[in-house]
């Protein structure tokens, strides 16, 4: 495989596999500072969950109309009910706590942080929680991210814990929770982990945009601020890759391998790394591994479909297609080219209904632009057949 077309994946709010060894600090011939101009605005760890004036007048706000609420009834309804803050879901950024109540939007880790800072500012206890199930996949052109859910537990002081009788003492906040969200199993991660992945994201933001400076710096803060985040050493080796620096790559994807062998993303970067710089057999073994761990990995089918669909075989892309969108029903473009084979074979109830599921799975504002566009299109292409239904 030629090097530049290695597809290599990055990491976005993404977690580790279970059981990687412990890494007290970062390695530091990992990092090569001085090929990459450091911005000169970057956020730091402070500046994270900062409330800015706006923020502390709207908790005072909060405070002042609890009339018998708890705070963190109170803290939910005065941030997602419909009639309040009316916050939208926006993945292009992900933003701080004060950028993300400027904006009144963000992502799954920008609500979290933003909810959390609040919550601590109306005096509650704050646990981040991620979901342990399987990942879930999106991708930008030829970068693929593995994106985890977070989401965060509130509760009284402990103080105030043993003085009070509340029924509802634990409540879990969380912003577009996946289906059984509450059977699904969980684990506790500390507040500097999920600034290693505010981080994170923001360096895998930066290197889809190309920004690769950016990208260089948010990726090295993530590890120096949280050296055990093992998925930021895997989102530096692709901005070493995309810089041409595959021995660089090559080294920071192995230090990771190391600290986290059965970590399926850092496997498949690896094999690839290594097949790109001649080392065939080892990619072998690597890929053999990852067969083993992985027999089916993510978009496997949607590849074989988009194939199948230049080569004209609309049924068996459709078929492709509808394997990805079992496996991931909730992923936006999954929905589009089921509907677009459906199209060309002709159903076009079944390419209107997954071009809607496409629709409200999209993420960023510019996908629903994309795909209301296309509904349109295709809705106006529905009522013109039933008035012409010999001519599909």
């Amino acid at each position: 495989m030629k090097l530049l077309s290695i597809l290599i994946f990055a990491a976005l709010l993404a977690g580790c596999a279970s059981g990687p060894a412990p890494v007290t600090a970062p390695e530091r011939a990992l990092f090569t500072d001085a090929v990459f101009r450091k911005p000169a605005d970057m956020t730091t760890p402070e500046q994270v969950f900062e409330l800015s004036p706006e923020m502390k007048a709207y908790a005072a706000r909060i405070r002042a109309s609890l009339n018998g609420k708890s705070k963190h009834q109170a803290l939910y309804e005065a941030l997602y009910h419909r009639d309040q803050l009316r916050l939208e879901y926006d993945s292009e950024i992900t933003r701080t706590a004060s950028e993300a109540f400027a904006a009144r939007a963000g992502n799954c880790m920008s609500l979290v942080i933003m909810t959390a800072a609040f919550a601590r500012e109306l005096g509650l206890e704050v646990q981040f929680q991620r979901i342990t199930s399987e990942d879930t996949w999106s991708r930008s052109g030829s970068l693929y991210f593995s994106s985890g859910h977070v989401n965060l537990v509130l509760s009284r002081p402990k103080s105030e814990s043993a003085r009070f009788y509340d029924t509802a003492q634990y409540v879990t906040i969380d912003f577009l929770p996946p289906p059984d969200a509450e059977l699904m199993p969980t684990e506790t991660i500390s507040e500097r982990t999920v600034v290693a992945m505010y981080m994170n994201n923001r360096a895998a933001e930066s290197l889809v945009q190309g920004k690769l400076d950016e990208a260089y710096w948010w990726s090295r803060s993530a590890i120096e601020y949280e050296p055990g985040f093992l998925m930021g050493y895997n989102t530096l080796s692709t901005i070493y890759q995309r810089h041409g620096d595959v021995k660089m790559a090559e080294s920071t994807l192995r230090f990771a391998h190391q600290h986290d062998p059965l970590n399926t993303v850092i496997l498949f970067n690896l094999a690839e790394i290594t097949n790109a710089l001649g080392k065939t057999e080892e990619s072998a073994k690597f890929k053999a591994e990852l067969a083993r761990l992985e027999p089916y990995p993510p978009f496997y089918f949607f590849h074989i479909g988009q194939k199948a669909m230049a080569d004209g075989d609309y049924q068996k892309a459709r078929s492709m297609f509808v394997r990805e969108v079992q496996r991931a029903p909730y992923y936006h473009e999954f929905h589009f080219w089921l509907a677009k084979a459906s199209f060309l074979l002709g159903n076009l109830k079944e390419a209107d209904r997954h071009m809607t599921l496409a629709l409200m799975n999209s993420t960023t504002r510019g996908d629903s632009a994309i795909y209301a566009g296309k509904l349109a299109s295709l809705r106006l292409y529905e009522a013109r057949a039933r008035l012409r239904p010999g001519e599909i």
